[in-house]
């Protein structure tokens, strides 16, 4: 994220996807990961049309980059590109059924209106015009000097033509969407509609309570027969998970803080007892050899240090030391080695790469002849620094050329390459001068500096508190003393015991191929874990023992239920629907109750139910009835004639018989041209996710992810 904050490149590309590939020529290379492989293959068909392996990348290389770019977890996005690939083809489809075509003049045209472009003002000069031609022309330097980030730029611009599709699409169908005088008339009618009821109200709690109900599998399995759209379900596996901790105990805590106190005073093995954090000349090499993390040489605010020091540094002088204290699983002690001011500086360098270098793709001449070039720039630019930018021609960085050379203000913290920041920290305002990275040579002008606030250089000796070899072991040997209690075992029995031994037990009941965490355990294991459920050799009742990587913890996994592509499995949406289910049969039983009744009046049912008559007054688009939503009911009392009992009717949270006692009106502000508006905007508003969402609700969706994954781990 520091990287972004502080290096000012092209807006357009800090708004997209590649701004960190576009900062590749002045970033440490360490930090940049590969995001996304190159088998071919077909992961799917919508409509007959094939997602490719190349349209899923895309789609996840997008998403992993903007999660990166926001400082979120770059994994477990599978699903959600997969999703994303699914309805861009669907987009993409239903543009074409409607004769549109997607032109490349049409797309710089409606760049400017793409989210990614519009709410960049820097992209729009002083008179609010497109910057077009120079977006253009970035463009165009991209395709003639780095294959890799046209490549990006051109997965950027599918996403974007994705989009203008959408809006293309939607535009033309809402604009079928009208509201007619008759209808605005007839909502200001219900808007200002009121009706005075009296009530008999049977609550579904209260009646369980004196009538339990138990809701079957076959219940469950009725309703979603009536709703087979909202229960259509992905391929998914219900898992029975137990989760041993291989927590440190207090012993382990013991043994670790004693041995930072030797390390703290008393003196490394390796020295023979003669170094110790204390004494030591050479603080980064001690915590090297010593510490659980690396020496970090990097100058922090007092804000930035651990909780136990920060308020400590202000006034300590240099040499001072803290500890042990414990910082959540660690024990630490540390040092203040340095304090001074933050100094920021604004640079710009021009890049000159040679072939066979990081930066040198197209690049034809030799690291000699590419050193006298810019040994010849670096005289020319320090003798007049106003020459700079006659030389931009020459950078193998065009995002930081197509901003004059600029990378913006940066801190010893800007995770630049180490000897661009080296230079900068031992350079003055106006110095420039040549430097050699892995990327070639760097001619760097300092525009300007400016002092912050303090900062502290504090180097700190760490000892995590990790479980011994016998806390595993005794872990191990619990978890797989259980693995064999349950081994043949029915799932209940295997929750039965986990819950009696107060294990940490969970049941996620759909759990998704490429959903990347479960939930209830969250380890570097679960994908393991479902890769294991998802197996084709997996049967109904397999168990299983995972260890989770460095850290001695054991997962135990039961499979309790395989679910294929299709409609739900009941018992694995049984948490999400039996309080439905279970209103509805009560529902039923109440109604045959008040109907065999044949009550002339609500005094009679009140009484037969042994609750009170209550009053309200409803109205049809506001249909609350004694603190609760209850559209039937407010209905009811608008449909039933004056003085007359209405049917049972079943509401959201009882049953529901309704006496009308009058009707009024309350005449609300704003007339039928208001209303017309007002409907139009929230139908409008509304229709594009219901759109999308019908167009995905009745399409034909291959999702061949699950077969390809089995192919490769059965070829591994």
């Amino acid at each position: 994220m520091a990287v972004l904050e502080e290096i000012r490149n092209r807006p357009w590309l800090l708004m997209g996807i590649i701004a960190v590939a576009m900062l590749a020529f002045v970033v440490n290379p360490d930090s940049l990961q590969k995001l996304f492989g190159a088998k071919p293959g077909v992961f799917g068909k919508v409509n007959g049309d094939e997602i490719t392996k190349e349209d899923f990348d895309d789609q996840l290389f997008i998403l992993q980059q903007q999660a990166q770019q926001q400082g979120r977890p770059t994994k477990g996005l599978e699903e959600q590109a997969w999703q994303l690939a699914v309805q861009s083809k669907l987009i993409e489809q239903q543009f074409n059924k409607m004769g549109l075509k997607l032109t490349d003049e049409m797309f710089w045209n409606q760049l400017q209106y793409d989210p990614m472009f519009a709410q960049n003002q820097e992209n729009f000069d002083a008179k609010g015009n497109f910057k077009i031609q120079e977006i253009k022309k970035q463009v165009e330097e991209l395709k003639g000097t780095n294959a890799e980030m046209y490549n990006n730029w051109l997965k950027t611009r599918k996403a974007i033509e994705y989009r203008m599709m959408a809006r293309q699409v939607f535009a033309n169908v809402s604009t079928g969407i009208t509201v007619s005088k008759k209808e605005a008339e007839e909502m200001m009618r219900q808007r200002d509609q009121l009706a005075d009821i009296d009530f008999v109200k049977v609550d579904y709690d209260a009646y369980a309570q004196k009538n339990p109900v138990k809701v079957t599998t076959q219940d469950l399995a009725d309703y979603i027969k009536k709703h087979p759209i909202m229960f259509k379900r992905d391929a998914s596996r219900n898992l029975g998970l137990v989760y041993f901790p291989a927590a440190p105990s207090a012993e382990d805590d013991a043994a670790t803080q004693k041995e930072i106190n030797k390390l703290f005073s008393k003196g490394s093995e390796m020295s023979g007892g003669k170094e110790s954090f204390q004494n030591t000349t050479n603080d980064s090499m001690f915590v090297a050899l010593n510490s659980d993390m690396p020496f970090n040489p990097t100058y922090f605010s007092a804000a930035q240090l651990p909780a136990e020091i920060k308020d400590k540094v202000a006034g300590a002088s240099v040499g001072t030391t803290w500890g042990p204290y414990k910082e959540q699983n660690f024990y630490v002690v540390s040092k203040l080695l340095d304090k001074k001011p933050s100094d920021s500086t604004l640079s710009r360098h021009i890049l000159v790469s040679y072939k066979g270098n990081q930066a040198g793709a197209d690049v034809t001449r030799t690291k000699e002849e590419a050193k006298k070039l810019a040994d010849s720039i670096g005289a020319v630019v320090k003798a007049d620094p106003s020459k700079f930018t006659e030389f931009l021609k020459y950078s193998s960085d065009p995002g930081s050329a197509a901003q004059g050379g600029s990378v913006g203000w940066t801190t010893p913290a800007t995770p630049f390459v180490p000897e661009f920041l080296h230079f900068l920290a031992t350079n003055g305002k106006g110095a420039t001068g040549v430097v050699e990275t892995q990327f070639g040579y760097h001619i760097i002008n300092i525009e300007d500096k400016k002092s912050g606030s303090m900062t502290y250089k504090v180097a700190n000796l760490v000892k995590t508190i990790k479980p011994s070899d016998k806390t595993e072991n005794e872990v191990y040997t619990k978890a797989t003393k259980f693995i064999q209690q349950v081994q043949g075992k029915s799932f209940n029995e295997f929750a039965n015991l986990a819950k009696k031994n107060n294990y940490q037990f969970s049941n996620p009941k759909e759990v998704g191929r490429f959903q990347g965490q479960i939930p209830g355990l969250g380890t570097d294991k679960d994908e393991e874990v479902i890769a294991w459920a998802f197996n084709r050799k997996r049967s109904k009742g397999d168990t299983d023992i995972f260890t989770v990587d460095g850290t001695g913890d054991r997962i135990v996994a039961f499979l309790n239920g395989i679910q294929d592509a299709g409609t739900a499995d009941p018992e694995a949406v049984r948490d999400q629907i039996e309080p439905i289910v279970k209103n509805k049969i009560i529902a039923k039983q109440i109604t045959e109750k008040i109907n065999a009744a044949k009550a002339t009046n609500l005094d009679q049912l009140a009484k037969q139910f042994a609750v009170t008559k209550q009053s309200a007054q409803v109205n049809l688009l506001s249909p609350q009835v004694a603190g609760a939503m209850e559209p039937k009911v407010a209905g009811a009392a608008f449909g039933v004639a004056k003085g007359k009992l209405s049917n049972p009717v079943e509401g959201m949270t009882g049953v529901y018989v309704v006496m009308k006692k009058s009707e009024t009106m309350n005449k609300q502000p704003g007339d039928v041209k208001q209303v017309i508006q007002s409907i139009q905007g929230q139908n409008s508003q509304q229709f594009g996710q219901l759109f999308l969402k019908s167009l995905q609700d009745n399409a034909t969706i291959k999702d061949y992810r699950i077969q390809i994954y089995n192919q490769q781990t059965t070829q591994q």
